[in-house]
């Protein structure tokens, strides 16, 4: 993990930290969780469900300190530690889908189901963040959510990652250590999956 997705100006106080912790004082790292538990389980919170959220970040928090030899001093610890939540959600849902596989008929929540059409809309908007601020595609949000459940693990978090949050393929390449040039294709072949999807449910 020696490159990051976000260019951040480093913390010198989180490098302090992480020299400390690397020479053998495991106590120190507590201010580092303290300071990032809240960016952290934002991160953690967009990407799994809400009854899993505190037990993935806390996965987050105890693989970066098994990482932090991988961490280079004078970078940002924070984009470090967004790479390292983000790989953690992507783990999370490849354990999900070995152990379950999730049926179209069961993605359907009820009410009026978003178009396929409306996918598309959705994810050609310049900002996740007006697509967020319309009150009045809350329920179509959710089905989204639903939707999302048919695809791959990887699929699923560079639609997120890349059309929903807005990151560079540069950054989620990074993300889930892949080239750009698969993270194109695979973006090209989720979002036409996903659009099979809504097309059968609507």
């Amino acid at each position: 993990m020696e490159n990051y997705p976000k260019d951040e100006m480093p913390d010198t106080c989180d490098d302090e930290v992480v020299r400390r912790v690397l020479a053998g004082d495991a106590n120190a790292y507590e201010a580092l969780l303290v300071k990032y538990t809240s960016h952290v389980g934002r991160v953690v919170g967009r990407h799994v469900p809400f009854d899993q959220a505190e037990e993935v970040a806390h996965d987050v928090f105890v693989r970066a300190y098994g990482s932090l030899g991988s961490f280079t001093l004078g970078r940002s610890f924070r984009a470090w530690l967004t790479t390292v939540a983000v790989r953690t959600c992507y783990d999370f849902w490849r354990r999900e889908m070995r152990c379950k596989e999730t049926p179209v008929s069961s993605l359907v929540p009820g009410g009026d189901l978003p178009s396929a059409e409306w996918m598309d809309a959705v994810l050609s908007a310049d900002s996740h963040r007006r697509f967020h601020a319309d009150e009045t595609r809350k329920t179509a949000e959710e089905v989204l959510s639903f939707a999302l459940g048919a695809l791959s693990a990887r699929e699923r978090m560079i639609m997120e990652l890349y059309y929903l949050e807005g990151y560079s393929t540069r950054e989620v390449a990074l993300f889930l250590n892949m080239s750009m040039a698969n993270v194109k294709i695979n973006a090209f072949r989720s979002r036409r999956k996903l659009r099979l999807v809504l097309e059968k449910i609507t």
